[in-house]
């Protein structure tokens, strides 16, 4: 036990810096610090990001704008109190100005010059079970941080996951706290947040859930980053098809041959932990940390996995997903008191999918099922 803490404690040392309160917010106009460009970084699913840099130095970082309002300045004092940690994004400045005629939270952070996860998973030409425990291990300490914090991301998923820079000096950081919610018991959050491929049982509504909805997302992205594709899907291409509803709720998937035939059983094993369907039995933060795959992240078999080539072979599909989880976020975010229809992406009629279909689909392989009440396509975003 002590050796495991003091691993643990390692494992930590460099990446935990002195906790922050919450930002101080300026008033004065950005202008008087810094230069905004036209330049789109990305949109967010509250807001988008421009290219800034500091007049005394020069130095290039992102600014996320935003409107004025409650859960916005909810976002940015979660974000800013997170990112005392080397792997979340790191919030500089925070101005309340007025821009383009509207009240608005005006966000300076770390700009990150390198790809999202997958992206540069995919530009790699090899990909090894060891690479991916180090890359499990990096975002485990995040989720940590701010699960210490009793804090859920709610929306973690490979687009959340950012590169410093390009080259392999690069750091994994984990961005985006727009659905971000303190909860401090099993019942604190109720609002349906997620991306439908990393959406835990429990999350599709209507009971109430908390921090541990974190722990079923990372198990989704770690099971695609060992093979490529994700454990739930639709077979048709239906917007939340009722397969794949099934097929969370009762946490269906396998593990098929071949993609998974080289994968150790320690990294299996902790996929099933994390999705378990019984947020009661799924490991908690504390656990994956404590598991071997991610303490001894650098003893990990460095066994060669498909997911480079299955991500580039069905990247027409990817990258559809991808937009259309996107859209669903941002409609997630329109209106506070709108009832909304969330779509959500399947792999259609991809080579991934015909695969499927043709070897049978997925088989049951997981236990903690438990028995969950029918849920309507529409949700009601009021928290």
């Amino acid at each position: 036990m002590e050796d495991n803490l003091k691993s643990i404690a390692s494992l930590l040392i460099g990446v935990i810096g002195a906790p922050r309160g919450s930002p101080a917010i300026k008033k004065t106009p950005i202008d008087d610090d810094y230069s905004i460009s036209k330049d789109v970084l990305g949109v967010g699913i509250s807001g988008k990001v421009l290219v800034c840099y500091e007049k005394t130095t020069r130095k290039k970082f992102a600014l996320k704008i935003l409107k004025d309002e409650p859960k916005a300045r909810r976002e940015v004092d979660l974000h800013w109190r997170a990112s005392a940690c080397l792997h979340i994004v790191n919030l500089k400045d925070v101005y309340e100005n007025v821009y383009n005629g509207r009240q608005c939270l005006m966000v300076v952070m770390e700009c990150m010059e390198g790809s999202e996860l997958f992206q540069k998973i995919k530009e790699q030409t090899s990909f090894t079970e060891r690479e991916a425990a180090g890359i499990m291990k990096d975002i485990a300490i995040a989720v940590k941080y701010i699960h210490d914090m009793n804090v859920a991301h709610r929306d973690l998923k490979p687009e959340n996951l950012l590169y410093t820079n390009k080259d392999h000096s690069g750091i994994l950081k984990l961005t985006d706290f727009g659905f971000a919610k303190e909860t401090l018991s099993k019942e604190s959050l109720k609002t349906p947040c997620f991306t439908p491929y990393y959406a835990a049982p429990e999350v599709l509504g209507p009971e109430k859930y908390d921090k541990s909805c974190d722990i079923w997302s990372l198990g989704v992205i770690m099971y695609i980053m060992l093979c490529g594709f994700p454990p739930f899907y639709s077979n048709h291409g239906l917007p939340i098809s009722p397969g794949m509803k099934k097929r969370i709720r009762s946490g269906q998937y396998s593990f098929p041959a071949p993609e998974w035939t080289n994968v150790s059983q320690d990294a299996k094993d902790l996929i099933k932990g994390c999705l378990k369907t019984n947020r009661d039995q799924r490991l908690t933060i504390n656990d994956i940390i404590k598991h071997k795959w991610i303490l001894q992240y650098d003893v990990v078999p460095a066994t060669p996995l498909v997911t480079c080539q299955i991500l580039n072979e069905d990247d027409e599909s990817w990258t559809e997903a991808q937009q259309e989880m996107s859209q669903a976020l941002t409609e997630m975010r329109v209106d506070t008191d709108t009832v909304i229809t969330i779509k959500t992406p399947g792999l259609g009629n991809s080579a991934l999918a015909q695969k499927r279909k043709a070897s049978g689909g997925a088989k049951k392989v997981t236990s903690g099922s438990v028995e969950m009440p029918p849920i309507t396509e529409q949700m009601s975003v009021d928290d």
